[in-house]
């Protein structure tokens, strides 16, 4: 498992449009499994879960995206799971860390 999290300033849908872009655009074998919104008041939550394919080990790795808007500042958290091989030693050859290198280099890109 990897994980990174961040607060910022900035427009919600705005970096939810930048941050699925860099998802999606990564690899071919990315895909959107679901979304999830919820809003009360000023506080908007968005959770995503993407998965992508990675044949250097045959198997699938889950990130799993929430962004939080509390009116004044985002939180953003990535959370990449699976990509291992093997019952007991669960070899992931870095899965994790890449899907979850997207949402942070990203949020570097874009100057936060």
């Amino acid at each position: 498992m990897a994980k990174f999290e961040k607060t910022i300033v900035g427009d919600f849908n705005k970096i939810v449009g930048d941050l699925d872009k860099a998802i999606m655009d990564s690899a071919v074998s990315m895909n959107l499994v679901d979304e999830n919104r919820y809003s009360s008041g000023e506080v908007q939550v968005l959770v995503r879960v993407y998965d992508k394919y990675f044949m250097r080990n045959s198997s699938r790795a889950s990130l799993s995206l929430t962004v939080v808007d509390s009116g004044n500042e985002l939180y953003v958290s990535a959370i990449g799971a699976g990509g291992g091989q093997g019952v007991i030693f669960n070899l992931s050859w870095g899965a994790e860390s890449e899907l979850v290198d997207i949402v942070s280099d990203c949020l570097r890109d874009l100057g936060y």
